[in-house]
């Protein structure tokens, strides 16, 4: 969400902000539902003030015996006047609400431009590339070849975009998640939530899912949705609340179940697990002073790269250009690890920095100390990171040339012990 006062005095920087991500101008369509939305408002105060002013009239007039009926009339049509008046106003609002609401967040003056993901740049690469002696596997054919991982008794199910996961694969992808969440609570500082995965339009709209996305979301029949992220929930959290300065940061976690149609991603990454409709993250949600929020989304992404690095997992850390950027991000980093069976690097976490334009939305602010008034919140959120591709990863990057997967020894704790995952009947 933007300052309809910041756009008035900033009308052309406003649209060339908008230029960058190749949207069209709006400052003139919203100043003047604005301008019509103000004139409303001065009319109804003026009204108001006639009003007030007529009917002391009346009292005054028939104190002393004169006729009132004439003064009645006209506080009758000014009072029918501010209703019709009130109606125009609730209508201008919405409209103002909703034309504001389906603007993008303004990007960062150093994120790169680009019409898309090819034109995003790469700010370092971490970790070795692995080599095989062998000719790497998939692991669409690693997990169906160790009889642990079947996509036909899913489909049978619920259809495309889900997997059935099995003895050691589903205890692996539990060990991962709980390794995450360990990490982040343990050592990250972010404080674990088990946030509900239900949430209202006004929760979806606060993080920017609603309404530019909501094919994307699935619905429930009493108008419920499914979160795509634990962003949702987390950063709502503080959704109508005025904070004290001194709680700042906050940091959240939660380690959940996701829900995405992938409408928008129709014929992309159909087999296997890299874009299912359920899957499992570790969200990461930071409510910062505006000053930090910088700084913040450098730690924060930080923070999703030491998982990938006690994986031992090579990967890049990309800065996305201005045509790739999600909507209600200002700058993105894309965290992408190395698949040997793609043979490319692939998005695991994104880490974004939203600065006020979800707080806007939310009306999250704080207390200044020594100052008057209230500020917005900045909000950031990052995957810390997508189990389930960091499975994939692993599976990948750990396998072995009769198809048995080594297990990360960061992750043989949660296991058990187990060292090695064998194909079934091996």
């Amino acid at each position: 969400m933007h300052d309809i006062k910041w756009i008035r005095d900033n009308a052309q920087a406003f649209d060339q902000a908008l230029a960058r991500r190749n949207h069209q101008p709006m400052a003139e369509k919203l100043l003047a539902t604005d301008e019509a939305l103000r004139a409303i408002k001065t009319d109804l105060q003026n009204m108001q003030a006639e009003r007030n002013s007529r009917s002391k009239e009346i009292g005054a007039a028939k104190a002393k015996g004169e006729d009132a009926q004439a003064i009645i009339d006209d506080v009758g049509r000014l009072k029918t006047a501010i209703q019709d008046g009130e109606e125009k106003e609730r209508v201008l609002q919405a409209e103002l609400g909703e034309i504001l609401g389906g603007i993008p967040n303004l990007l960062d003056a150093d994120v790169p431009d680009g019409a898309d993901e090819e034109s995003n740049v790469e700010i370092k690469q971490v970790g070795n590339v692995p080599t095989f002696d062998f000719e790497p596997k998939d692991h669409i054919d690693l997990g169906e070849g160790l009889g642990l991982m079947d996509f036909e008794a899913a489909a049978r199910m619920s259809g495309s975009r889900f997997v059935v996961l099995k003895g050691a694969l589903s205890r692996l992808e539990r060990a991962l998640g709980a390794f995450m969440i360990d990490v982040q609570t343990g050592e990250n500082g972010y404080e674990e939530v088990s946030p509900p995965l239900l949430v209202r339009d006004e929760a979806a709209f606060g993080t920017n899912q609603l309404p530019k996305f909501a094919e994307d979301l699935f619905k429930t029949t009493n108008d419920y949705w499914l979160i795509p992220t634990a962003e949702v929930s987390l950063t709502n959290l503080v959704r109508e609340q005025i904070l004290d300065e001194d709680v700042l940061p906050i940091r959240y976690t939660a380690l959940t179940p996701c829900f995405r149609s992938e409408a928008g991603a129709a014929g992309k990454d159909t087999r296997g697990m890299i874009r299912m409709h359920q899957f499992t993250k570790v969200e990461l949600v930071s409510i910062v002073h505006p000053d930090e929020s910088e700084a913040e989304h450098e730690r924060m992404t930080g923070c999703a790269e030491e998982i990938l690095k006690r994986l031992g997992l090579a990967y890049r850390v990309m800065v996305l250009a201005s045509g790739d950027t999600g909507f209600g991000a200002r700058k993105t980093y894309d965290l992408e690890v190395w698949l040997p069976g793609q043979n490319q690097y692939r998005e695991i976490s994104s880490c974004s920095n939203t600065g006020e334009f979800q707080a806007r939305r939310m009306n999250a602010r704080f207390r200044p100390e020594g100052e008057k008034g209230t500020r917005f919140v900045h909000t950031l959120n990052g995957s810390g990171i997508a189990v389930g591709r960091a499975l994939v990863a692993v599976l990948e990057n750990y396998q072995q040339a009769d198809g048995s997967i080594a297990i990360p020894e960061v992750l043989q704790p949660y296991m058990g012990g187990q060292t090695v995952i064998e194909p079934i009947g091996a």
